[in-house]
C-alpha cells in the first residue's frame, strides 16, 4: 500500500472489459479511493480468454511500463482472468466486483450487491446495487425531474401501455414540474411514438445522448422516476440524492434484481407508483447512498491490516 506519510499514492489498475456498466463500477470505486486517499489510476484491457489463461500460467502480463499495482480492480466475468493474471505477475491485490464465476477464494477482496445472496465476510462486503460514480448534488432543482424508461428484461414483464399510462398520470398531476424523459437500448422501437405531446415532458432518445448527459441530469433533477428493469438507475438515482419514484411492472417472482427493488421500497428508500398515487407525494432521499465511498474506506482499513 502507499506509504502513510503520503509520499506515495495508492496505484489502482483497472481491467476494463469495455462494457460501460462494469467500467463505471471500476471506475467508481477507484474515484473513491481518490477521494480519500492520493491514488494514480491506471486502466488495462482484458486480454481474450485464451491469452489470459496464457498470462496466468506463464506469469506473464504485460504492464512493465506501469507503476506496480497496489489493487487491482474488474468487474465482469470477461476479467477475472486477466485481473488473476496481472496480479500473478506483478503483485497487488485483487477486487473483484459483482459474483465472480471463478471461486470467491481466488481474489483477495469481493465487492458483490446484497442481492447476488452472497453472505459478508472478512473479504465479501455487500452493497446496495452495483456501485456507481454519482455523487450527490447540492444544486439541484425541485422543479426538475427525469423519467427512464428501460425495456423487456428477465427481471419485470414489459408492458408499454401500463408505463404510459402511469408516465401519463405523473405528469398531468405535476403539471409545475418539467420532466425530461430518456428511453434505454431495451425500449420497444414504437414506445415515443405512441406517447403524446405535453407541456411539461421533453423528450431526449438515448440515441441522442452522451457518456456525461445522464450525470448532469442527475446533478440538476431533484426528482427521479425509474422503470424497475433499470435497476442500477435506480441505485445512481439514490446516490445523486434525487427523490426516487419506481413505476410497477409484472414482476418475475424468482428474480433477485426484482427482490432488491422491493427491499428498497419496504425500507422507504423508494416510492411505488402505487403508492405515490394513493399518497401523492414519494419518500424523501435524506440520506443518499455512497456506497463506492464506503468500499473504498473498507478496502483501505484492511489494506492497513495486512
Amino acid at each position: 500500500m502507499s506509504d502513510p506519510a503520503g509520499k506515495r499514492p495508492l496505484i489502482v489498475w483497472i481491467v476494463s472489459d469495455g462494457k460501460p456498466g462494469h467500467v463505471n463500477q471500476s471506475l467508481g470505486l477507484a474515484e473513491a479511493l481518490a477521494r480519500a486517499t492520493a491514488t494514480e489510476i491506471h486502466t488495462l484491457p482484458a486480454l481474450p480468454a485464451w491469452r489470459a489463461w496464457l498470462a496466468l500460467l506463464l506469469k506473464r502480463f504485460a504492464g512493465n511500463t506501469l507503476p506496480k499495482p497496489d489493487l487491482i480492480l474488474g468487474a465482469g466475468h470477461a476479467t477475472h482472468v486477466t485481473l488473476l493474471a496481472a496480479r500473478r505477475a506483478h503483485g497487488g491485490r485483487s477486487v473483484v466486483l459483482m459474483k465472480p464465476t471463478l471461486p470467491r477464494r481466488c481474489f483477495d477482496l469481493c465487492i458483490l450487491p446484497r442481492h447476488d445472496g452472497v453472505a459478508a465476510d472478512a473479504h465479501t462486503l455487500a452493497t446496495e446495487g452495483a456501485l456507481n460514480r454519482i455523487r450527490p448534488a447540492a444544486g439541484r432543482d425541485s422543479s426538475q425531474g427525469l423519467l427512464l424508461i428501460g425495456g423487456a428484461s428477465k427481471h419485470f414483464e414489459w408492458d408499454s401501455d401500463a408505463v404510459q399510462l402511469q408516465i401519463k398520470s405523473i405528469l398531468a398531476r405535476t403539471p409545475d414540474t418539467q420532466w425530461t424523459l430518456t428511453t434505454s437500448r431495451r425500449t420497444p422501437a414504437d414506445f415515443l411514438a405512441l406517447l403524446p405531446q405535453y407541456p411539461n415532458l421533453s423528450i431526449v432518445p438515448h440515441t441522442a445522448t452522451s457518456r456525461d448527459w445522464l450525470p448532469a441530469q442527475f446533478a440538476r433533477c431533484g426528482t427521479v422516476w425509474v422503470t424497475p428493469d433499470s435497476a442500477s438507475m435506480v441505485f445512481e438515482a439514490l446516490s445523486a440524492g434525487a427523490d426516487v419514484g419506481v413505476f410497477d411492472l409484472p414482476v418475475n417472482p424468482k428474480s433477485r434484481v426484482a427482490r432488491a427493488i422491493a427491499q428498497l421500497a419496504d425500507a422507504q428508500r423508494v416510492t411505488r407508483f402505487a403508492n405515490w398515487c394513493a399518497h401523492g407525494t414519494l419518500q424523501p432521499n435524506r440520506h443518499p447512498l455512497a456506497e463506492a465511498d464506503r468500499c473504498a474506506d473498507w478496502i483501505l482499513k484492511w489494506l492497513r491490516a495486512h
